[in-house]
């Protein structure tokens, strides 16, 4: 992987370190409620089901989905982020560190998910966003659900300015500013893989989950919009059908 310390397992612990709290007073989290809304319908959801969630970041999505009843297990490749979602985690909500490219949970789960770029997209390097796609399918029980946010290609070709897209990879770079709980202000790279609704069929299909949607979404305006150039984000939702790759 490109950046991070020689200690470190991912670049963007870095960048976690970092922010800490802070994350939570960006705006692309405060839509939280809405999300949690609308994957509770898109995937079936209700109270006692039992969910991953992969790249869980401070925990936001699993603190909503816990509240609601809901057994949430997340996982973050970053220690002081899973720090904060343990600390006043409410109950049925549980946390650890792992990293999203070698889960080894067997079919424990009934959703997985995996939004806002929180483990998948991330991974730039070559194959490591399908590690990511085949554990959490393998997390998921047969017939089981799956929600997972990404990077619309088409967003970033057309409409961003500033950054850096590969057109070969798919990986876009920008470099941008973060701030700490204090408010230090530090400059820093981050890479982004982007796909396209295609590529996302194609990626899941061969790691045993069958695509039923894919919507255009923005931060905290999820729904079943069809797929568009001008919405920064897809969001998939996906059955376990088959057995994952490999098995």
């Amino acid at each position: 992987m490109t950046g991070g310390g020689e200690s470190r397992d991912h670049w963007f612990e870095d960048l976690a370190d970092h922010m800490g709290e802070a994350y939570l007073r960006y705006s692309f989290t405060k839509g939280t409620v809405q999300e949690v809304d609308h994957i509770v319908h898109a995937l079936g959801l209700s109270r006692g089901d039992r969910v991953l969630d992969v790249g869980c970041g401070p925990g936001r999505h699993a603190h909503e989905l816990a509240r609601r009843g809901i057994t949430v297990h997340g996982i973050d490749i970053s220690e002081r982020f899973v720090e904060i979602a343990a600390a006043g985690a409410p109950d049925g909500a549980t946390f650890e560190r792992s990293d999203a490219r070698s889960l080894t949970f067997d079919a424990e789960f009934d959703a997985v998910i995996c939004l806002c770029q929180g483990a998948f997209g991330l991974m730039t390097a070559s194959g490591e966003d399908t590690d990511v796609i085949d554990g959490m399918a393998r997390a998921v029980r047969l017939g089981g659900r799956v929600a997972l946010s990404a990077f619309s290609a088409y967003f970033v070709a057309k409409h961003w300015q500033g950054a850096d897209f590969d057109a070969d990879t798919g990986v876009n770079h920008e470099e941008t500013e973060i701030k700490s709980e204090t408010g230090e202000t530090k400059t820093v790279d981050l890479w982004t893989g982007c796909y396209t609704p295609r590529e996302l069929r194609m990626l899941l299909d061969g790691n045993g989950l069958t695509v039923d949607s894919i919507s255009s979404v923005e931060p905290g305006a999820y729904g079943f919009d069809r797929p568009t150039l001008d919405t920064a984000e897809f969001l998939v939702v996906a059955t376990r059908t088959t057995s994952a790759r490999g098995r």
